[in-house]
C-alpha cells in the first residue's frame, strides 16, 4: 500500500481577469519553480481571460515575449473549487465532463495582479472556504488596491504623500471645465492613473490641459475613477516588507532604485516588462544612509497602516532636498526572478526560494484559532 503524500498542497493561482493576466502568468512561474518539491506539492492553477479555472502543465514556457505574451487559454476543462469551509477538495473536469478529486487545498498561493486578484475579491473567496492564503487580506487588498483610498490611509498614519486629485468619469462628462480646473491647480505636467490598475496599465503624462482629454480617456477605459497626481521630482526608490499580523513584526528589505533611460517619458507598462534596455534597476540604491533608514521606516509603517501580512513592496520618491513621499503600497508585487521585490531580498541576504518557502509558511502559520464570531 501506497503511503498517503502528506506535503502541504499550494495551489499558485495565477493569469485572471485583469489587464496585467500575461505579468501574473510569468510571475506565477517564478513562484512555481522556487517551491521546494521536498516539502510541498505544488498545483498551477491558471485562470482565464473570463474567470474559468484550470490546471497548467506547460508553466515553465511563460516568459514575456511582446510578439506572444503568456495567456491562459481555455481548453475546455476546469478546476472546480469548493467554496464551503468544510476542508474538501478541488475538483477537476476534463474536456470530456469526468470528475476527479485533486485534493483539498493546504494554502493558496495567488499571484493575480490588478483587479479580482489583488483588491480583495480573490481573498474574499479565500476566506469564505477557510483556507490559508499568501498576502493580505480582504481589507488591506482592497484598500491599498484603490490608489485614491490608499493616500488617504497613509496620510493618516502620517506618512508623506503626493497631492492629488479624484476625477470620476461621470464629473469629466458632467463638467470637463471643472474637472480641468481643479487639475490644473496641481501644475503641470500630470499624471493621469485608473485608480485601480496596476502595472502603469492606462497611465498617461500629460503636459497641458488640451492633453487631458485624451488621457481620461485612456484611464477610464480601466476604471470609472482616477487620480491626478502632479510629477514630483526626486529618484524612485523601491522597498520590499516581509512579515506578519500575529508572529513576526514587519521588517525591510534593502532598497532599489528605478531609472528610466531612452525614450520613455516614465517608468510604463512597455519600459517594466518589454523593453530590456529601458530602466536600469540598482540594488542596493546608492543613498545617504539616513535617508535609506528613513525609507525603510515609512515603508513598515505603511505595511503596517492597512494591516498586511506576508508581503509588500512600498514605493517611493525620494526627493532632492530628501524628503520621502510614498508613491504607492503593492500587496501583491512582481515575482519574477528578475522583479525588483525578490532583487532586494536577496541584496539583503535572502534568495528566491527562500522568500517563497517564507510566505508559505507564514500563511500556514498565520492563522487564527477561530475566525471572527465563531468559537473554537
Amino acid at each position: 500500500m501506497t503511503p498517503a503524500d502528506t506535503r502541504p498542497l499550494v495551489a499558485v493561482l495565477f493569469g485572471g481577469r485583469s489587464p496585467e493576466h500575461s505579468v501574473s502568468c510569468v510571475t506565477a512561474a517564478g513562484v512555481l519553480a522556487a517551491i521546494d518539491p521536498a516539502q510541498y506539492r505544488a498545483l498551477a492553477i491558471g485562470i482565464t481571460q473570463d474567470g474559468t479555472w484550470r490546471l497548467v502543465e506547460d508553466w515553465q514556457d511563460m516568459h514575456f515575449d511582446a510578439a506572444a505574451m503568456p495567456e491562459v487559454a481555455d481548453d475546455g476543462t476546469a478546476v472546480i473549487p469548493p467554496i464551503a469551509a468544510t476542508g474538501a477538495p478541488l475538483l477537476h473536469r476534463d474536456a470530456g465532463g469526468a470528475v476527479t478529486e485533486l485534493g483539498a487545498v493546504d494554502v493558496y498561493f495567488p499571484m493575480l495582479h490588478g483587479p479580482f486578484g489583488e483588491d480583495g475579491t480573490i481573498q474574499g473567496f479565500f476566506e469564505l472556504s477557510g483556507t490559508p492564503y499568501v498576502g493580505s487580506g480582504v481589507y488591506a487588498s482592497a484598500a491599498s488596491m484603490d490608489k485614491h483610498f490608499m493616500k488617504i490611509v497613509l496620510r493618516a498614519a502620517g506618512l508623506e504623500v503626493c497631492p492629488w486629485e479624484r476625477v470620476t468619469d461621470r464629473e469629466w462628462q458632467a463638467d470637463p471645465a471643472a474637472v480641468t480646473e481643479r487639475v490644473t491647480g496641481l501644475g503641470f505636467p500630470v499624471f493621469v492613473k485608473p485608480a485601480r490598475a496596476g502595472s502603469s496599465v492606462g497611465v498617461s503624462k500629460v503636459a497641458d490641459a488640451p492633453g487631458l482629454a485624451a488621457a481620461f480617456a485612456e484611464a477610464f477605459a480601466h476604471d470609472h475613477k482616477v487620480i491626478v497626481e502632479p510629477m514630483v521630482t526626486g529618484r524612485e526608490i523601491e522597498c520590499g516588507v516581509l512579515g506578519s499580523i500575529h508572529r513576526e513584526p514587519a521588517r525591510a528589505s534593502e532598497l532599489g532604485e528605478i531609472t528610466v533611460v531612452g525614450d520613455h517619458e516614465f517608468y510604463d507598462f512597455e519600459a517594466k516588462y518589454l523593453d530590456g534596455d529601458a530602466v536600469v534597476l540598482s540594488c542596493p540604491a546608492d543613498l545617504d544612509s539616513e535617508v535609506a533608514d528613513r525609507v525603510r521606516a515609512a515603508s513598515v509603517r505603511a505595511f503596517e497602516a492597512f494591516d498586511c501580512t506576508g508581503l509588500a513592496r512600498v514605493d517611493t520618491f525620494v526627493t532632492p532636498a530628501g524628503e520621502v513621499v510614498i508613491n504607492e503600497i503593492n500587496t501583491l508585487p512582481g515575482m519574477t526572478p528578475s522583479s525588483m521585490f525578490p532583487r532586494m531580498w536577496e541584496a539583503s541576504g535572502v534568495d528566491y526560494p527562500s522568500v517563497v518557502a517564507e510566505l508559505i509558511r507564514t500563511a500556514l502559520e498565520d492563522v487564527p484559532a477561530a475566525a471572527p464570531g465563531i468559537s473554537a
